[in-house]
């Protein structure tokens, strides 16, 4: 079952009318980047579809909402809560209907818009300014949750101010960049309301039920492959300046950490050697931290890739999180971190395509849940 709402700021459920013209569902999530959206629509000459979609370019709405629920089982997931950012008609062919596409992304998008420059922030480390920044969302339902550093940098105001730099979005993946972190919106728990991350990736956590490859009546994937690129590692080198000798030291950062433990036995060899710039401005704790988010995105030498029905693997297959793998070979079985997922939705049909990734071969638990 799909829901679909729209509205300005505060969306609600669309007409029927609207929701029978609704031909094709696509949504992408991802762990590096924006969530996005695409919604299909078939166009006559009296529908209500222009009024609701063609003619916001031209009103005083700064921007038009879309939430999309799938309920699967029972139980509902907010796949998509973000702002439209384009129109597009094609006239259909003969005597066939025009086809309206809209486009859109989540609303870090929203968080793109103005530019801020020179806003201070005196005495106020990292976490401090991504709450103040975030903030100013809370009427679209965004929900901050924010990990500060183990080591925060707190500026003396006599001695320096942090100013705003770009747009909230880029000033605050700007900030998670220099601690190693990430930010995302991850919408829901409920229709309305966001989860605004800014922490440590996380790869730990209560795996999704596994993916199943041949296996007869248990398979629950329709295609899944892997693939394992020995020459992707890269070996981070972070500068240490002796504070007696001044002598700069090369020192080697791990590419694990508490929150993003090897998911992979048998890791390949780091066979490229990086030594990172712009690190010398921040502490060795710092550093370190922006060290191991850069060994970690390089160390993901096992990529999968597959796709499955929704109705026969019994759930939404959610980003960001940890799944198992079953009945590809002792190589390849184990827990993965799902990189990203697109969900395509029909009437009558719930599909997705995902990517998998962890850091080298062999599992390192002996089983995964079922």
């Amino acid at each position: 079952r799909l829901t679909l709402m729209i509205g300005p700021a505060v969306p609600v459920p669309v007409p029927q009318s609207v929701l029978d013209a609704l031909t094709d569902v696509q949504i992408t999530s991802a762990s590096d980047g924006p969530s996005g959206f695409q919604l299909s629509f078939t166009l006559s000459t009296d529908s209500a579809l222009h009024t609701l979609f063609l003619l916001t370019g031209g009103s005083p709405i700064p921007f038009v909402r879309v939430i999309v629920v799938v309920t699967v089982g029972g139980m509902p997931d907010v796949l998509m809560d973000g702002v439209m950012t384009n129109h597009e008609v094609r006239p259909g062919a003969g005597a066939g209907r025009a086809t309206l596409t809209v486009t859109g992304e989540d609303l870090t998008r929203v968080m793109d818009y103005i530019e801020l420059d020179g806003v201070p922030y005196p005495g106020m480390p990292g976490a401090a300014r991504v709450y103040a920044i975030l903030g100013k969302y809370a009427a679209l339902g965004v929900l901050p949750l924010v990990v500060p550093p183990l080591i925060s940098d707190v500026p003396n105001p006599v001695e320096r101010i942090p100013r705003h730099k770009g747009t909230d979005l880029c000033y605050v993946r700007g900030l998670a960049a220099d601690v190693g972190y990430v930010f995302y919106l991850e919408p829901g728990p409920a229709p309305g309301a966001s989860v605004a991350y800014w922490g440590p990736e996380i790869k730990v956590g209560l795996p999704q039920p596994a993916l199943n490859a041949d296996m007869d009546a248990f398979t629950n994937v329709e295609a899944l492959g892997f693939g394992f690129a020995s020459d992707s590692r890269v070996q981070p080198i972070v500068m240490v300046h002796n504070a007696i000798t001044k002598a700069p030291i090369p020192v080697p950062v791990p590419d694990i950490a508490p929150l993003n433990p090897p998911l992979g036995l048998i890791p390949p060899l780091p066979k490229k050697f990086e030594l990172l710039t712009g690190t010398a401005k921040l502490s060795t704790a710092a550093a370190a931290l922006a060290a191991v988010a850069k060994a970690s995105r390089t160390s993901e030498a096992v990529t999968g890739t597959g796709s499955l029905d929704v109705v026969r693997y019994g759930r939404v297959l959610k980003a960001r999180r940890l799944v198992g793998v079953r009945g590809v070979g002792p190589a390849f079985d184990g827990l993965y971190y799902v990189k990203s997922v697109t969900h395509t939705i029909k009437r009558g049909e719930y599909k997705q395509s995902f990517t998998l990734t962890r850091n080298g071969l062999l599992s390192t638990v002996p089983a995964v849940p079922a």
